[in-house]
Parts: C-alpha cells; sequence; structure tokens
C-alpha cells in the first residue's frame, strides 16, 4: 500500500514536472530541449529558427505529461485497462514527434 501511495506521488510529480517543462517550451522560455538543437554546430545554432523546434518540444512534453498522469491515475485507482490510454498516448506522441520532424525538415 504505501509503496502504490509512493509509486503514485512519483508519477504525479513527473507529470507536473513534464506540463511545466512543456509550458515553457510552447512559451519559448528556458533552454530548447531539441535533439536537433544540440547536434547543431554553434554556426547552425546561431541562425537556426527555434521557434518551430520549441512548438516540437512543448507539445511532446504536454503528450509525455499526459502519458505519466494517467499512470499515476491509474495506480491510485487501480485501473488495469487505463494502459490501453497510455500506449495510446505514447502512440501519439511517437506518432507527432515523426511528422513534425518532416514537416520542420520540409519547411527549411
Amino acid at each position: 500500500m504505501m509503496g502504490t501511495i509512493i509509486l503514485g506521488i512519483l508519477l504525479g510529480a513527473i507529470a507536473t514536472t513534464a506540463f511545466v517543462v512543456g509550458g515553457l517550451q510552447l512559451a519559448e522560455k528556458g533552454p530548447l530541449l531539441n535533439n536537433s538543437y544540440f547536434y547543431a554546430s554553434e554556426k547552425e545554432r546561431a541562425e537556426m529558427n527555434k521557434s518551430p523546434y520549441y512548438r516540437q518540444s512543448g507539445v511532446v512534453l504536454l503528450l509525455v505529461g499526459v502519458i505519466f498522469l494517467l499512470n499515476c491515475i491509474a495506480v491510485f485507482g487501480q485501473i488495469r485497462w487505463m494502459i490501453w490510454f497510455v500506449l495510446l498516448t505514447a502512440g501519439v506522441t511517437l506518432l507527432y514527434a515523426v511528422i513534425s520532424s518532416i514537416h520542420i525538415d520540409k519547411t527549411k
């Protein structure tokens, strides 16, 4: 019982963190958390239009927050079938990340 409570609180804290960082990314505040930015050279970073990358990172982090929130609800409510919503959200997150990366590359 105590392990369940600790796990639920941990999942809730991770979800909250993902929502806050995702919101900051959408507001284009703080460091850009995107692989395209991490792997770019200093020159590429200076010339890069960061807005689409901030948007992509923000949406992905918000979806990750939803995944952790669903897991938190599943733990506290002991809802085993919630895994299907978690997997669906994870699939949507992956699909969004791939499609938005292709879209960003095409608009360069």
